[in-house]
């Protein structure tokens, strides 16, 4: 089969790989309809994260059908449509028991792409099939479906649920890439007084206004829109969704006393925090990897119609062409790429827009 294969630093290519094979009795394997490239992708190929080994294939978000199953999988069977979480879980250790399945210390977490061979291919073996694979509806678009593998929890789960939204706050999201858009859209479900999507880039702004946000901002002039709109106050929650010292630094002047600041962004360069400055604001900070939990209830907002999930995608290519669609998604100051999705034709479900 083929497959997006890391090899270093800068490296990979969509090249010839042996097709997966069951490796353990909860093992499945499920034919790719549909993949699609993170932020993490990129980290991962800026040296970021050490852990990913050269030979490794990418990609840890797919909808997908099941071919075959191992003898311990019993949720799903060969033929269902089944979304692949990002997230693994054992099911038995102390924190998948808690629905931190995220933490999980009998294997699972994030593995995908990660430690094992991920989804940008034809085919992907899912371990521990019967958590990290939900059943899904054949009527739901592959290409709004496979945000909700990693994008919709992420942001919803480790921006504003750890941000502790509460009806009646200002919300700040700083970064209006998928995840913060996402955390854009899943905050309107706990009715904030006023979202407010921070970016560079004009497109994503625009994006950002669709999925929700009252307010939207350039960084330069982004304090002073939110010490206009709070009284000097700050805002009640600020999630950073973008992964850099400078746009944390920014969050962390933008949050009131006693406000919360949930980080979301992948950091590969240390950050300051500047406790000179925020012991005395009885500030909470939280940071996290997605458990996926919220997974299932997000899936009956989709089917629903209640997530704006077609705004977030804005490519869509063949597998084929993985390789162009990382460089459109790499450049995205000049693609205006947001989640560029990939994958073969089911039903006329995803419609070339490139």
């Amino acid at each position: 089969m083929k497959a997006m294969v890391f090899h270093g630093p800068g490296r990979s290519g969509w090249e010839d790989v042996p097709d997966p094979v069951l490796q353990d009795a909860g093992d499945a394997i499920v034919r790719v309809e549909a993949t699609t490239i993170c932020g993490t992708d990129l980290h991962i190929l800026g040296g970021d994260v050490p852990d990913v080994r050269p030979g490794t294939v990418l990609g840890h978000e797919a909808v997908g059908e099941v071919v075959e199953t191992g003898a311990a999988v019993h949720g799903v069977r060969p033929g269902d449509r089944v979304l692949v979480s990002c997230v693994s879980g054992c099911g038995r250790c102390r924190y998948c028991r808690q629905g931190a399945y995220g933490q999980c210390l009998g294997g699972g977490g994030w593995i995908l792409g990660h430690l094992v061979d991920g989804t940008q291919a034809e085919y992907v073996r899912v371990p521990f099939a019967d958590f990290g694979l939900h059943p899904l509806p054949a009527a739901v678009d592959a290409a709004q479906a496979v945000l909700l593998a990693d994008i919709f929890p992420t942001g919803y789960e480790v921006g504003v649920l750890n941000g502790r939204v509460r009806p009646g706050d200002t919300v700040v999201v700083v970064g209006a890439g998928p995840v913060g858009l996402a955390a854009v859209a899943t905050a309107q479900l706990f009715s904030p007084a006023r979202t407010i999507a921070v970016d560079l880039a004009p497109g994503r702004l625009d994006a950002a206004k669709r999925v929700g946000a009252d307010a939207i901002a350039g960084v330069a002039e982004s304090e002073q829109l939110v010490a206009d709109l709070t009284g000097g106050l700050g805002a009640d929650v600020v999630v950073e969704a973008v992964g850099r010292p400078e746009s944390f630094e920014l969050c962390a002047r933008m949050v009131r006393p006693g406000g919360h600041l949930a980080n979301v962004g992948v950091h590969g360069r240390p950050v300051t925090l500047h406790l000179e400055d925020l012991w005395i604001r009885n500030l909470t900070l939280t940071t996290g990897l997605v458990d996926t939990y919220s997974t299932p209830d997000l899936l009956r907002m989709l089917v629903d119609g209640r997530l704006p999930a077609s705004v977030l995608v804005s490519h869509t290519f063949p597998l084929a062409r993985m390789e162009e669609a990382y460089e459109v998604f790499a450049g995205a100051a000049d693609t205006g790429a947001l989640k560029v999705v990939l994958g073969e034709p089911r039903h006329e479900e995803l419609t070339l827009r490139t």
